[in-house]
């Protein structure tokens, strides 16, 4: 059975960083594409990052420049650094192919940023 475990999520100030790990188990995920989604109250799930099976990565422009997606295959994992966090960053944080799959989603991990 296929799950994603989101960690590192936390409270922070702006300005600060929080790194976001997603350990997957059941599949690997070499040769998948991957992605961060985030999810604010009152809105929609969006992706926030995205990186291809081979590495190469995109970005949601309000992430562009501060975050960077990662992957380790060997460990199956899925890593989001983010820099210069702002107060609209909060939302919960998950991992999930690209395109995603519905079954897939986990608890995702609060980040919360204070001003």
């Amino acid at each position: 059975q296929v799950q994603l475990v989101e960690s590192g999520g936390g409270l922070v100030q702006a300005g600060g960083s929080l790194r976001l790990s997603c350990i997957v188990s059941g599949t690997r995920i070499s040769g998948r594409d991957m992605a961060w989604y985030r999810q604010a109250p009152g809105k929609q799930r969006e992706s926030v990052a995205t990186i291809r099976y081979y590495g190469g990565t995109n970005y949601a422009d309000s992430a562009k420049g501060r975050f960077t997606i990662s992957r380790d295959n060997a460990k199956n994992t899925l890593y989001l650094q983010m820099n210069s966090l702002k107060p609209e960053d909060t939302a919960v944080y998950y991992c999930n192919q690209n395109p995603p799959f519905g079954r897939y989603w986990g608890q995702g991990t609060q980040v919360t940023v204070s001003s």
